[in-house]
């Protein structure tokens, strides 16, 4: 169960400190951390938790992650579904204490967004659906391909979670702008609960496309890895 409950507690943190930078901190109009900042509170959770747990559970944080991790041969699939199951209980309790934290402000209103994920006009920047499956396919892919080169027991030992986390945020400097940037349906789906409406229609988006994206980075990977002597 330590395997599970570190997934749990891991994907709380990156969906509490990623999603809350831009609900709390983003919206400031002198002071506001703005894309740069959230793309590096979403880096950093990654980061300190591959620190914290990655010796525990290996820290995925991510259903795609996992899946992906699974068909590079790199995790086994009888976990997946306890993988999930905690990191979607973990999404969604770090939502949780997120709404209490930012439903203690007058006037806060989560038909605003409260992060979520979305197309069209839920689209940060008004991109369409082909736009945000395309991103978000491209973002995945090359995500795991970062996770599993970083993770190789050829890669120089103990820069993997430096390097994991800033990928995520390269990520999200790319594609805040046309998703709000998902790569991870756990993420999205935490927050879409209780915005409801919009964003739980959409949500099959956010678990479609990185699912698809992280099973194409783990084939991407597994043949330009191969030995070609």
């Amino acid at each position: 169960m330590n395997k599970y409950v570190a997934e749990l507690f891991g994907t709380f943190w990156l969906v509490l400190g990623g999603c809350g930078s831009a609900v709390l901190a983003a919206s400031f109009p002198e002071l506001g951390i703005g894309f740069v900042g959230v793309s590096l509170a979403f880096g950093l959770t990654v980061l300190t938790m591959a620190f914290a747990i990655g010796h525990i559970s290996g820290c995925h944080l991510n259903p795609a992650v996992s899946i992906g991790l699974c068909v590079g041969g790199r995790f086994p699939s009888k976990e997946l579904a306890p993988y999930i199951i905690s990191q979607v209980l973990g999404g969604i309790l770090g939502a949780g204490v997120l709404y209490l934290i930012a439903s203690g402000k007058a006037g806060f209103e989560l038909k605003t967004g409260f992060a979520s994920n979305g197309f069209g006009a839920h689209s940060p920047g008004g991109y369409n659906l082909i736009s945000v499956v395309v991103c978000e396919i491209v973002m995945t892919m090359m995500f795991l391909i970062i996770i599993l080169g970083a993770t190789d027991e050829r890669a120089p030992k103990g820069f993997a979670p430096i390097a994991i986390g800033l990928g995520l945020t390269l990520i999200h400097l790319i594609s805040i702008p046309v998703s709000n940037t998902s790569v991870n349906p756990a993420r999205s789906t935490g927050v879409a609960i209780f915005v409801g409406d919009w964003a739980l229609s959409q949500l099959w988006v956010f678990w479609l496309a990185p699912i698809v994206g992280a099973v194409l980075g783990a084939l991407v990977y597994g043949f330009i890895q191969k030995d070609k002597s």
